[in-house]
């Protein structure tokens, strides 16, 4: 319609454009490691860092490997831009660029809501174009077991939704892996226990603790059994699967939220907390299923992430362990402060949960959080890894889930990104609009 109505007036002005104005013809992209790491997949460790130099008649981009310049192709689609005379053009610039922060991250949740495997795709192009390097996949939970696992494969037959048009084959996680490698982005799988667990009991006899009424048992099935060693039978060849399906050196092992009610009602429970010298504390029985289960894992050559729960009931944990600051109360930043004083990695979330939503512009008060907001040493402060932007499912899925969540979590983007000392509201608005416009 525009240029129906207008198409002669864009014409004309064209024409007005100054010829002699210069011309980029080319952009070079030079790797400067030996090994520029095309066939692995990015980490922790992962230098990102590129140099961007826009002169004429070539701009080059320079990465000592892909990843680094996998973020500088971005920068450079981001400069270019549609002037007055409908030309496409970039300005003269120089750029030195590297993230503040090497964990920035987006979490989704697949077992509340199944989310399809285009939407997760969809999702990761977004991400790419934002510089977050994390896709943290909270693939199973309560709700539903979406994970077809080829271990034990009535965990999704009996656990999911539907057993065959709401799981995730091999293949589609295969495809989820390589889509996000292909942006530079990580896939840390997230496999929550003891607790959220009852979809994992439909499919796994015995695995979950039978609840009691009194002397009876009521039906009910509460967390997962921490006292037979069936349970970590069971465990070592999960997690043994999940090791080799997930390339990623972390996996998420949650660890949050776990209801000791049934654990109380039951008097196989209570006969094992008297042998251990647990007394009532029922804690002391979550850091022992914990720590068996962080064995387990370290067996499989994995680094693990877990939620605050675990730290603040003194699990012992190694000493590359990532603790995952979820809480609003009390304060996260007198969390972030005792993680890193203890010497553990941390990374956070509390301000950055987007399914969350509220009247007016809250994208002001996520840009402001800033994970090194807390008293402490400047080696404390070396300690904090990043953050996650979380989207829970309770009320997201395929319909909703990409204007939940963008732009808002651009707002965290450029928190993780850029330097502590990028942060005035107005600029920030001015191009958090343009931004949105651009990944329309």
């Amino acid at each position: 319609y525009f240029n129906y109505i207008f198409g002669v007036v864009k014409r004309h002005e064209k024409n007005k454009r100054n010829v002699l104005d210069s011309e980029l013809t080319e952009l070079q992209v030079q790797i400067t490691s030996t090994d520029p790491g095309c066939d692995g997949y990015p980490s922790l460790k992962t230098d990102e860092s590129y140099q961007l130099s826009v002169d004429q008649p070539a701009a080059v981009l320079k990465a000592s490997n892909v990843w680094g310049a996998l973020r500088g192709l971005e920068t450079f689609s981001q400069l270019v831009y549609e002037d007055t005379y409908g030309a496409v053009t970039i300005n003269k610039t120089e750029i030195s660029d590297f993230p503040r922060f090497a964990h920035r991250g987006i979490l989704l949740d697949t077992s509340r809501h199944f989310l399809p495997l285009k939407v997760i795709l969809a999702n990761l192009e977004a991400m790419a174009i934002n510089k977050f390097n994390v896709f943290h996949w909270h693939i199973v939970d309560d709700h539903s077991f979406p994970f077809l696992s080829r271990s034990f494969p009535d965990l999704s037959q009996k656990g999911a939704y539907h057993p065959y048009t709401h799981v995730y084959t091999p293949t589609d996680v295969k495809m989820v892996i390589e889509f996000a490698r292909m942006r530079g982005i990580r896939v840390i799988a997230e496999f929550d226990t003891p607790g959220h667990t009852q979809s994992w009991g439909k499919g796994q006899a015995g695995l979950l603790t039978p609840c009691y009424t009194g002397s009876t048992p009521s039906g009910t099935f509460g967390p997962v059994n921490p006292i037979l060693n069936s349970t970590y039978e069971f465990m070592t060849r999960f997690f043994k699967e999940i090791s080799t399906v997930f390339p990623d050196a972390y996996i998420h092992l949650g660890g949050d939220e776990v209801d000791f009610s049934c654990w109380k009602s039951n008097p196989d429970i209570q006969k094992f907390m008297e042998q251990q010298g647990f007394g009532q504390d029922y804690s002391k029985l979550e850091s022992y299923y914990i720590q068996r289960l962080l064995d387990i894992v370290k067996a499989t050559e994995k680094g693990y992430m877990i939620w605050q729960e675990v730290f603040d009931n003194g699990v012992k944990l190694q000493a590359d362990t990532q603790i995952h600051v979820w809480k609003m109360k009390p304060d996260y930043n007198i969390e972030m402060a005792k993680i890193t004083a203890a010497g553990f990695h941390a990374l956070l979330s509390s301000p950055w949960y987007l399914n969350r939503i509220s009247y007016g512009q809250d994208w002001l008060d996520i840009y402001k959080a800033d994970p090194q907001s807390f008293e402490g040493s400047a080696e404390q402060k070396k300690l904090v890894i990043g953050g996650e932007a979380c989207l829970w499912g309770e009320y997201v899925d395929a319909t909703n889930l990409t204007p939940r969540l963008w732009p808002r979590a651009s707002a965290v983007g450029e928190r993780l990104w850029s330097d502590e000392n990028v942060k005035d509201i107005a600029n920030a608005y001015s191009r958090l609009v343009k931004h949105r416009c651009r990944m329309l």
